[in-house]
């Protein structure tokens, strides 16, 4: 029993001496020291052994197990060395690359624009109303002066849920919301997406942005729409920026006017841009018609008003150059990364 307990220990370290991974040293640890190991049927067989031989061979056996887990301590010391370096070279970083930049987020030239007037009508103590883009016809065209045979009430310009509910095809149901739920003095913005079937092309977009202003005081004139107008093109478009009214037709205001700028790009010389007549038209705008302070509870004959409204998207264009509406919205990274 002696010489089998010598030769278990000479074969446990040749074999475990050259493991060079975990598992295999698991292995080898089951098949020497396990329950069903090479020691352990050695050691069964003591009980056939003299009294005399016992405690001899009993002590051998413990140095045999000590033994041969001193080269599995040793081995397995090595093989989590081993392992160690191999996972730092494949994790090894160079610190002298240069690493990836993560993209920085910018706000959407629409919403760059919407802020950029925001800021400018606040600035000139206006307030920012809000309202809902499911609309009804009463506040989206009844109230507005609208009459039932108007052409935008068509159902090929309009989008209806039902004979009474419709997506909004302006914001100026918020002037109506406003009016009706508060008192004069009114003055506020009203910014906001807005709906019409219109076909999807370089300058048109069945959803689309507005902003519209309101203001209803005793005493508002003309003359007061006009100097808010100027003011407002000055600061958007730059100080040597002009206006120019020309008379038009609105059913909610009278009287009404189309409102241009100067040109941005050629100063009102006239170029490409505005082809070739100086000016650029950029919004509506009128004196609040008295029917549609009537329908809101307002007395026209002791407040007026004035309203304007203009496409956000055309003054995003406009001042970035921009030749087509779809890449406003086509999401393109390339287009978006310059603004």
């Amino acid at each position: 029993m002696k010489q089998k307990l010598k030769d278990i220990l000479e074969l446990a370290g040749n074999e475990i001496s050259v493991i060079r991974d975990a598992k295999s040293l698991e292995d080898a640890r089951v098949k020497f020291l396990g329950k069903k190991g090479k020691l352990t049927e050695v050691l069964r067989g003591m009980g056939q052994l003299s009294k005399e031989e016992r405690p001899a061979i009993g002590k051998l056996a413990n140095e045999v197990r000590q033994k041969i887990e001193s080269i599995f301590a040793e081995v397995a010391a090595q093989v989590e060395k081993e392992a160690l370096a191999v996972k730092f070279e494949k994790e090894k970083l160079d610190v002298t690359i240069p690493g990836n930049r993560r993209g920085i987020g910018k706000k959407h030239p629409l919403t760059q624009a919407i802020e950029e007037m925001e800021e400018i009508f606040i600035g000139l103590g206006y307030d920012i109303a809000e309202g809902p883009e499911i609309e009804t016809v009463q506040n989206n065209f009844d109230a507005l002066n609208t009459e039932l045979n108007h052409p935008s009430r068509d159902e090929q310009d309009t989008f209806y849920i039902t004979d009474d509910i419709l997506l909004r095809t302006q914001t100026s149901p918020v002037q109506i919301r406003v009016m009706k739920s508060s008192k004069p003095p009114i003055k506020i913005i009203c910014p906001g997406r807005v709906y019409r079937a219109d076909t999807v092309d370089a300058t048109h977009s069945p959803v689309f942005h507005q902003i519209e202003g309101l203001v209803i005081d005793k005493g508002v004139t003309m003359g007061d729409l006009i100097g808010t107008l100027k003011l407002f093109a000055k600061n958007l478009f730059g100080e040597n920026t002009e206006i120019r009214l020309r008379p038009h037709h609105f059913p909610f205001t009278e009287p009404s006017a189309e409102v241009d700028v100067s040109c941005w790009v050629c100063g009102g010389t006239g170029c490409r841009v505005c082809k070739g007549e100086g000016w650029i038209e950029i919004l509506g705008a009128g004196m609040v018609h008295p029917n549609v302070m009537k329908a809101c509870g307002i007395d026209p004959e002791v407040y007026s008003g004035f309203a304007f409204g203009m496409g956000v998207e055309r003054a995003a264009m406009g001042r970035h150059s921009i030749s087509d509406l779809r890449l406003l919205f086509d999401n393109d990274l390339r287009f978006l990364d310059q603004f």
